[in-house]
Formats: C-alpha cells, sequence, structure tokens
C-alpha cells in the first residue's frame, strides 16, 4: 500500500495490518499459512509450464479435477501431503519442490 493511502487510512481512524494481524495468527500459523499457498501455487505453475490440464493431472494421481482445482485454488480442506503429491505427479523436480517449500517462508518470517 502507497505511504499517501496509509497516513489517510490511519488518520481516519482505520487500523492498517495484514492478513496475519486480522486473523491473529501466530508466526507459526502464519509460516505454515505462507508454505501451504507457495506449494499450491508451484502446483499450478507446473501444471501450466508442462502443458498439463487439471483432467490429466487427476487422472495421473487417480483423483477428481474438482479435486486439483481446489489444490490450485487453496481450499482450506487440502492437506498438505495431496499438495506435495499433485506437484510431483506435475513432474517438478526435487529442486522445486525444494524452491516451492522456501520460497514465501522467507517472506513470512
Amino acid at each position: 500500500m502507497k505511504n499517501d493511502k496509509l497516513k489517510r487510512l490511519k488518520a481516519a481512524g482505520w487500523k492498517v495490518g495484514n492478513a496475519a494481524d486480522f486473523l491473529q495468527l501466530s508466526e507459526e500459523e502464519s509460516r505454515l499459512v505462507a508454505i501451504k499457498w507457495s506449494l499450491m501455487d508451484a502446483v499450478k505453475k507446473s501444471r501450466i509450464k508442462r502443458n498439463i490440464s487439471q483432467t490429466d493431472l487427476a487422472q495421473r494421481m487417480k483423483s477428481s479435477q474438482s479435486r486439483i482445482a481446489k489444490i490450485e485454488a487453496g481450499d482450506a480442506s487440502i492437506s498438505l501431503d495431496l499438495i506435495v503429491r499433485a506437484l510431483i505427479a506435475t513432474g517438478a523436480t526435487n529442486k522445486d519442490i525444494q524452491a516451492a517449500f522456501t520460497a514465501k517462508e522467507t517472506k513470512a518470517a
């Protein structure tokens, strides 16, 4: 957010923060959310990079297209295990997976 807008909001009595502040997340919870989002984003990017449809990825995982859509949309019901399995099924390398684990973790910390 731009500084001038931030100043105007504060002057008008608004509290300004981020999602972690609003949800009152601990540092650990915030880091977990950041890692999960990074992995979900990596699934979509890897799938698109390799020209794999959601349906094709679902077939590789013996799952459904709607489950893949939920992974990519960040549905809270999706486990870390399933996200990592999807990333592996896209053909992501260990280096790609490691990069996804560390991409936003450092930003959240």
